[in-house]
């Protein structure tokens, strides 16, 4: 069998991992998304330019202020302390608020797009048949904005998924617990085990391979349909 026990398991937190950090960036992100499309504010460059951090600064400088901010010494820690819930640090919970950050700008961008590109014509014409700003916002501007919906959802997830200097800083590498696929194939390359690396790296290949691919075939699909 090419891969082992940890493996697996290191494959099954992976996954959970980026399901949870798409499912919950697409809730958050949503509004966020909406308003930078709309807004007339000039906090917009700011806030634009917050959301593209991840982007340009390196993942370990991420995963140290997460990790001093959610430490038992940070105002998170604190936080999360006085709740009765301890620190997040070395903890899947903690691997999910770094993912957040982390793929956030893989989300927003996306979804922004989409939602600049519906215009307001449909939505000047929902409101002439009475509709309210939310039924304007459910009924029309969702499902115009569908295909920045998957964009964000495949983006999102695959972007969790290659993770390593964020969740190395800030979960460690406890096994079943932070343990993620990427840190687990730096765990081989370490101790020199290149066969078990090889069979975990030529499966991320082939799962960035396929999540382009899909990509693609989306964003060609959403045009000819427009």
């Amino acid at each position: 069998m090419p891969f082992s026990s940890a493996d697996l398991a290191a494959i099954g937190l992976t996954l959970r991992l980026a399901g949870t950090t798409m499912a919950l960036l697409l809730v958050l992100c949503t509004p966020l998304a909406w308003w930078l499309a709309h807004t007339p504010s000039r906090w917009r460059g700011p806030v634009s330019a917050v959301v593209a951090l991840p982007l340009v600064l390196p993942p370990t400088v991420i995963g140290f202020y997460l990790l001093v901010t959610m430490g038992p010494h940070g105002p998170i820690g604190q936080f999360t302390q006085s709740l009765g819930l301890g620190t997040l640090p070395f903890t899947f919970w903690g691997l999910v608020a770094g993912s957040l950050i982390y793929s956030l700008p893989f989300a927003v961008q996306p979804l922004q797009h989409a939602f600049e590109s519906i215009g307001r014509r449909p939505l000047e014409a929902a409101a002439t048949l009475g509709a309210g700003p939310l039924d304007r916002f459910f009924t029309v501007a969702l499902p115009l904005a569908r295909p920045g919906f998957i964009t964000a959802a495949i983006l999102s997830f695959a972007h969790t998924v290659g993770e390593f200097g964020v969740v190395l800083m800030l979960g460690g590498n406890i096994p079943g617990v932070t343990r993620v696929v990427s840190v687990q194939i730096y765990d081989h390359v370490e101790a020199l085990e290149y066969t078990q690396a090889h069979w975990l790296a030529g499966g991320m290949v082939v799962f960035s391979f396929l999540v382009l691919l899909g990509l693609n075939l989306t964003r060609r699909r959403a045009s000819m349909v427009s």
